[in-house]
C-alpha cells in the first residue's frame, strides 16, 4: 500500500508539470476500496491483482510519452508493478490450496467481471492519454485483459504453490511474456511495447 502511495506521489509530481493537479476522488476509486474491504484478504489481493495486471498496458503507454519525467515515473512503477503481480499470483495460490476446483472456477470468475470492467472504465476515461502513447482505447482493453488472463490462469489454477527446494520459501511465479523487459542495457522489466496503432 505504501507504494502504490509512492506511485501516486510521483505521478502527481508529474502532472504539476503540466500544471495540472490530481483528481481529488473519483467514483471508481470509491467502489475499488468498497469492495476490496468486503470479504477478506483473497477479495483484497484479487482485486489487486486486477488493478495492477489492468494497468501495465497504460504504464507501457506512458512510458511512451514524450516528456522524459513522465517516463522515467512509469518506467519505474512497471517495474514495480511486475513484482507486485508475482507476488500477488503466489499469495492466492496459497490462498486457494486445497479449496475446489468449483470454488476456484467462482472466484475466477467474479474476478474476470471486476477486471472487464476496471479495463473498460480506464479504456474509456483515459482515452487521450492512451492515445499519446501511440494506444487506442479498444487496443489498451484487449491487451490489459490478456495481462489479467495471464495471471488468473496462475493464481486460480489447480496447480500447488510453488516452493524452492529446501528452503520452504515460495517461488516467484514465472514471469509473463507481455510483464518481460527487453534487457539489453540492464533495462527495468515492463510489459513487451505495444505496436503503435495506425
Amino acid at each position: 500500500m505504501a507504494e502504490e502511495q509512492k506511485h501516486s506521489a510521483l505521478f502527481g509530481r508529474a502532472l504539476r508539470r503540466f500544471g495540472v493537479g490530481p483528481l481529488e476522488a473519483h467514483w471508481s476509486d470509491a467502489v475499488f476500496v468498497r469492495l476490496r474491504r468486503l470479504m477478506g484478504l483473497r477479495t483484497e489481493v484479487t482485486l489487486f491483482l486486477v488493478a495492477e495486471t489492468v494497468a501495465l498496458e497504460y504504464f507501457a503507454a506512458l512510458e511512451r510519452s514524450a516528456d522524459p519525467v513522465l517516463r522515467g515515473v512509469a518506467r519505474r512503477v512497471l517495474t514495480d508493478e511486475v513484482e507486485h503481480i508475482r507476488f500477488q499470483v503466489a499469495q492466492l495460490q496459497l490462498g486457494f490450496a486445497g479449496t475446489s476446483t468449483g470454488f476456484r472456477m467462482l472466484a475466477a470468475a467474479a474476478a474476470w467481471v471486476v477486471a472487464v470492467g476496471a479495463a473498460t472504465v480506464v479504456a474509456i476515461d483515459h482515452g487521450p492519454a492512451l492515445r499519446a502513447g501511440g494506444l487506442t482505447p479498444l487496443a489498451f482493453w484487449g491487451r490489459g485483459l490478456r495481462h489479467f488472463r495471464r495471471a488468473a490462469a496462475d493464481a486460480f489454477g489447480s496447480a500447488a504453490p510453488r516452493v524452492h527446494p529446501g528452503s520452504g520459501a515460495l517461488a516467484h511465479p514465472e514471469p509473463h511474456a507481455a510483464e518481460r523487459r527487453h534487457r539489453a542495457g540492464g533495462a527495468a522489466a515492463h510489459p513487451e511495447p505495444a505496436r503503435r496503432a495506425a
